[in-house]
């Protein structure tokens, strides 16, 4: 008998529908899976039989046939066992084939018939909305249920999936309060209250966190790059929610959703250390997978030390810096992957790091230093918004006893507001923050008072900067005129918006 049961598979962060196809027919036993599966999907064949016998139903001795359509989506992974057990008991008229229609079944199963965790519940709920209802394993029917439009039944074993396609096992669709993930904010440790000095920095983070502009930060060791860099997240704002809805897909699809989070609200940080290959910063290798600059999308990408990192790693940022996602090409055809991040690289200036300290001599040559920044070279530092230096602070500093520290809520309040202005501002062209501007959208709503654009021709003709710099100071200057409450980019905001360019002028030695 033939029986067609409906799953999905996964392609990218994108899901797909399947149609499951099993025939069984007469003679000798036999079980094959075609349809382009990988090597995980074939071996389904011996988990559907032990979990199938383990939990009291029968398994043909027969040759069975399952098809996966269409045959030219590759299927990975496990998920589809639990539609493929489904189809047998179709087929062997254990469940009526009408109480499987527009139902789609997926997890995996293990030999004892329970039904474990799958990848990718975000992006197969999506794809069921709003004609299919889903049946999936408990743990992920929070992450499905938070699809508005999609009926999620939490499944823990096989024999309560069939009692429930039969009708005598009642289950509740799972419940997500989408409401409550974007309204609560978890306590922070770490506090910018905590740093004492760097106003300079702090100001430039404020700013970067403010429009989404990224920041490189040079300063000798132990003059507080890292903390500052770590800090950043307490004064983001949360994300809206088509930004969560994406940026968890991500981490759905790579496997790295926590349990007890079933919707990422709070802008993801990444920080990969400097021995990370391309494609774990890019994403790819033999089964494509995201990158860190994937996982880190609507969020922060910190790379401490980032001339460490070889040199074909660095450049491979380019392209995402610039188009917001990256494109994997395979034989079998390209994945897209989101990849819109905020770029935080922090470095030393010089090998030893004490080039420039008033109280350590640096023992580098000329030549070392030059080489040394030459490793992020000077597309990737042009597609940096803004470049700082951060002296070290001083023993007198640490221990002063004075005004205390502006802490992250209080600078959290100045971000919010700025960022408030953008959404207000940019809510007709699908972006969310100044460093999305498109030149189109630059020329609208960055407009230049003669006096602004007469400074700016000189600096950019002063620093030799390219056209592309041009465009990252006006969008600078018009996220400091978000954070000073003006609707004009003034004089002011365009000066202190160059400031932030100190990699642009030339090295004295």
């Amino acid at each position: 008998m033939l029986a067609k049961v409906l799953s999905a598979a996964l392609v990218g962060i994108d899901a797909h529908l399947i149609d499951v196809e099993v025939d069984i027919a007469g003679g000798l036993p036999q079980f094959s899976v075609v349809g382009l599966p990988d090597a995980i999907v074939r071996e389904s064949r011996d988990r559907v039989r032990s979990a199938l016998k383990n939990t009291g139903f029968h398994f043909p001795a027969k040759k069975i046939t399952v098809n996966l359509a269409p045959a030219g989506i590759k299927k990975e992974g496990a998920g589809l066992d639990l539609a493929i057990a489904i189809g047998i008991l179709v087929a062997e008229e254990v469940i009526p084939s009408k109480n499987v229609q527009n139902r789609v079944c997926i997890g995996e199963l293990s030999l004892d018939g329970h039904i474990k965790a799958i990848t990718g519940a975000l992006s197969i709920g999506i794809a069921c909305r709003p004609n299919h209802s889903l049946l999936l394993p408990a743990q992920n029917s929070l992450e499905a249920a938070v699809v508005q439009g999609m009926t999620a039944y939490p499944l823990h074993t096989l024999p309560e999936a069939v009692g429930f396609l039969n009708g005598t096992v009642s289950l509740e669709p799972a419940h997500a309060d989408r409401d409550r993930f974007f309204t609560t904010r978890p306590v922070e440790d770490d506090d910018y209250g905590d740093v004492k000095g760097q106003d300079h920095a702090k100001r430039a983070l404020e700013i970067a966190a403010a429009g989404g502009h990224n920041l490189l930060m040079v300063g000798p060791p132990g003059s507080g790059k890292t903390m500052l860099a770590k800090r950043l997240p307490t004064i983001l704002p949360l994300m809206e929610p088509d930004e969560a809805i994406e940026t968890t897909r991500v981490h759905s699809v790579s496997g790295q959703l926590p349990a007890n989070h079933p919707l990422l609200t709070i802008r993801p940080f990444r920080a990969p250390h400097h021995s990370i290959s391309d494609a774990g910063l890019i994403g790819g290798g033999t089964v494509p997978r995201p990158g860190e600059v994937s996982l880190a999308h609507n969020g922060v990408l910190f790379l401490d030390e980032s001339p460490e990192f070889r040199r074909p790693v660095l450049d491979g940022l380019r392209q995402p810096l610039e188009d917001g996602y990256v494109i994997l090409t395979r034989a079998s055809g390209s994945l897209r992957y989101p990849a819109r991040f905020m770029l935080i690289a922090a470095m030393n200036p010089c090998p030893c790091g004490y080039y420039g300290d008033r109280t350590r001599e640096c023992v580098c040559s000329p030549q070392q230093i030059r080489r040394y920044r030459a490793k992020l070279s000077g597309p990737l530092q042009d597609r940096i918004d803004m470049h700082i230096e951060v002296p070290p602070v001083s023993v007198r500093d640490l221990h002063d006893h004075g005004p205390v520290p502006e802490s992250s809520a209080m600078i959290r309040s100045r971000v919010l507001e700025a960022h408030d202005r953008q959404r207000h501002r940019y809510r007709q062209d699908g972006i969310h923050s100044n460093a999305q501007l498109k030149p189109r959208l630059l020329k609208r709503y960055c407009g230049l008072e003669t006096p602004a654009q007469e400074l700016l021709e000189q600096a950019l003709t002063k620093l030799g900067l390219s056209a592309r710099a041009h465009g990252r100071i006006v969008r600078v200057a018009r996220t400091i005129a978000d954070l000073a409450g003006s609707d004009k980019i003034e004089l002011l905001h365009v000066a202190e918006a160059i400031q932030y360019r100190s990699l642009d002028r030339r090295m004295e030695f």
